[in-house]
């Protein structure tokens, strides 16, 4: 996701556009909790701020597929980001040293880092009310379910002496 800046930093151009859907290599996912990341678009520009420095606007749309929690079956996800700054601040944000950009600015590793945040730390499939999740003496409940025999003892305690 290179793109050449000379003719924005020239004041040729008053802005790029942006207009890409990218599909995240198994390479690019290792080490995440993503099975699949395919069809990300990627919309907006580049342009020059008021200050002569560059700026990142773009819209992040996509889905991810990431293991259900409870089945390890895959899940979509769908998950829309805003980035916007100057682009220096958004790589010093995600850690990257203070670039100076001279012909041509690679907007990757912001995009990849702003997805990597969306990731949820778990995702649960719709269809999991049809699974069976109990076993010999035990069975999955949430809080809402929750039926523990201690549960009849909060009866008893006085709300004013918890503290």
């Amino acid at each position: 996701m290179k793109f050449d800046i000379t003719r924005l930093n020239s004041n040729i151009d008053s802005s790029i556009s942006i207009n890409i859907i990218h599909s995240f290599s198994k390479n690019e996912l290792e080490g995440t909790d993503l099975l699949k990341l395919d069809d990300v678009k990627i919309d907006g520009e580049l342009y020059k701020n008021c200050l002569n420095n560059i700026e990142l606007d773009v819209l992040v749309e996509g889905v991810m597929v990431l293991p259900c929690a409870i089945t390890l079956k895959p899940v979509e996800y769908p998950f829309s980001i805003n980035i916007n700054g100057e682009i220096n601040n958004l790589f010093e944000e995600i850690g990257e040293n203070k670039i100076n950009f001279k012909n041509t600015i690679d907007i990757f590793p912001i995009i990849w880092e702003n997805i990597l945040m969306e990731v949820p730390t778990r995702v649960v499939s719709d269809d999991i009310k049809d699974y069976d999740i109990s076993g010999d003496g035990w069975s999955f409940t949430t809080k809402e379910e929750n039926n523990s025999p201690l549960s009849e003892l909060m009866d008893y305690i006085d709300d004013s002496e918890v503290k």
